[in-house]
């Protein structure tokens, strides 16, 4: 059996906490180990984030594409694979992976760090961009199951 859900979300932080809800009640009716529910809840939440604060092109009103994101999950085997997509300028360069965050004066910079949290929590991460369309960050992480859960491989 398998898990896929989607979600369709204005680009506002309320809708940061609703996908994040959506994903650890996914994982725990599933049966997925809680820390690596909580690895991924964290991942998606920087994705999000990210989507929330750079995702929309100029202009982008509340009906506006721009407005909005998505985020897309699926719990398939002894896999977990979440992607949040935006309608923003996408990365600087082409890359596929993220480099190291530059170093920053002031310990406590707020910015910056939310791609290579979701760098160190997944397993594997993509960041790619649309050209013209914005921005994917997709990541996967390899499931551990509790004890009888609904979903485990065997």
């Amino acid at each position: 059996m398998s898990i896929w859900w989607s979600l369709h979300l204005r680009r506002e932080a309320a809708s940061v906490p609703l996908a994040r809800r959506l994903l650890l009640g996914t994982m725990e009716t599933a049966g997925v180990d809680p820390d690596v529910s909580y690895d991924l809840s964290v991942a998606l939440t920087e994705a999000c984030a990210n989507a929330v604060e750079h995702g929309g092109g100029a202009g982008g009103g509340a009906g506006s594409a721009s407005a909005a994101y998505q985020v897309t999950a699926y719990l398939d085997g002894e896999t977990c694979r979440i992607e949040v997509t935006d309608s923003g300028p996408g990365f600087p360069g082409r890359r596929t992976r993220r480099a190291a965050p530059p170093a920053r004066t002031g310990c406590l910079a707020e910015h910056g760090r939310g791609l290579g949290l979701i760098e160190q929590l997944a397993d594997h991460v993509h960041f790619r961009n649309r050209p013209g369309r914005g921005a994917v960050v997709s990541f996967d992480k390899i499931l551990k199951w509790r004890e009888g859960a609904l979903l485990k491989v065997s």
